[in-house]
């Protein structure tokens, strides 16, 4: 259900008290710490037990068995978590703004449904078995399905409701097509099934530098936006009267979520919860303004899905599970327990 909100107070026209800017940023200052801990946790713990030691000797000193489960398997693993992480957590940020909508997500423009288009066409048609060969289609799929929902939604005219109308038609369409390739193709099935949960488990350098400039470009562009989505958050006429550029600005936010979210999703498959949740969690203590809930939501959302990763490694050793199943066990009931909390204080 759409939350086409009234116009909170912008952080443009009401610069926050000096004293609110310094315990914002120790919080963000704090945030970064934790991150830190979250990924020397991912190093240190997963599904092979391995002592402090030998996990040190494996990152500093060791090129045999223990530098290739630390160096091969666990910091491409954190890395990747890390940068698909972040990327989540911005391009829920930025789809909700763009939207004006707290529940909104990558997966209601569509995005996540284009890119698991993709790769199950790329599967069953083109023979593609390799993962580095999903990346490029997955990445593909989540760009056209981003240019196609901006241009049925308006383009030039584009306004929240019918970008997310257009979103969401065409995520019905594209999980049919889904379905039933699945259904008459074993072979995609298979593949696909390990794939569409989420995972970190197929990391490796490659991945990472493939998807490395997209995610680069499209964190850059993001935090650029936040002060014309301020100004958006006002109301269409408040931001002409302040000088934004409405067509410009919702173009730029949907080509920096579909890149954000088309990386990550092409590198580990979509992952729930985490851009919908850390931005919205985020947003009950630093307030609307995005120039704190960007960085916050960059820095937070990692720290969920990498503290989701290694609670997936522990729990079924010597198995795991896989972090979209995590995120989504733990998130949900959370989730549901901020927005109780939230309409309680409403009441």
């Amino acid at each position: 259900m759409l939350v086409d909100s009234p116009p909170e107070p912008s952080a443009e026209t009401a610069p926050a008290p000096p004293r609110r800017r310094a315990v914002r940023a120790a919080g963000l200052l704090v945030s970064l710490v934790v991150l830190v801990l979250v990924a020397v946790a991912s190093i240190a713990i997963g599904a092979k037990e391995l002592s402090l030691e030998q996990v040190w000797h494996g990152l500093f000193q060791d090129s045999g068995t223990y530098g290739d489960v630390v160096v091969g398997e666990r910091l491409s693993r954190t890395v990747l978590g890390l940068l698909v992480g972040a990327a989540l957590g911005l391009a829920g940020a930025v789809l909700q703004a763009l939207t004006r909508n707290p529940l909104a997500d990558p997966g209601l423009l569509g995005i996540n449904a284009g890119a698991s288009a993709a790769v199950v066409t790329a599967i069953t048609f083109f023979g593609v078995t390799s993962l580095n060969g999903y990346v490029w289609f997955a990445f593909a799929g989540a760009a056209a399905v981003g240019v196609l929902v901006f241009f049925l939604g308006g383009s030039r005219g584009a306004t929240p409701v019918r970008l997310a109308l257009a979103g969401t038609a065409i995520s019905a369409a594209l999980y049919g097509y889904l379905q039933a390739v699945m259904i008459t193709d074993e072979a995609a099935l298979g593949k696909m099934r390990f794939w569409t949960v989420g995972s970190l488990a197929s990391a490796t350098s490659d991945i990472i530098w493939q998807v490395l400039p997209f995610l680069a470009a499209g964190t850059v562009l993001a935090l650029a936006l936040a002060r014309p989505l301020n100004a958006m958050a006002m109301g269409d006429d408040t931001a002409r009267a302040l000088g934004a550029h409405l067509n410009r600005t919702r173009a730029l936010s949907m080509a920096a979520a579909t890149v954000l979210c088309g990386a990550a999703t092409a590198a580990c498959g979509p992952i729930v919860f985490v851009g919908l949740m850390v931005p919205h969690v985020v947003r009950s203590f630093t307030g609307p303004d995005l120039r704190w809930i960007l960085p916050y939501a960059t820095v937070l959302s990692p720290v969920l899905l990498l503290g989701a990763d290694v609670i997936g490694r522990i729990v079924a050793r010597p198995a795991e599970l896989q972090v979209g199943i995590v995120t989504a066990i733990l998130g949900g009931p959370v989730f549901i327990f901020l927005v109780r909390r939230r309409r309680t204080a409403q009441l």
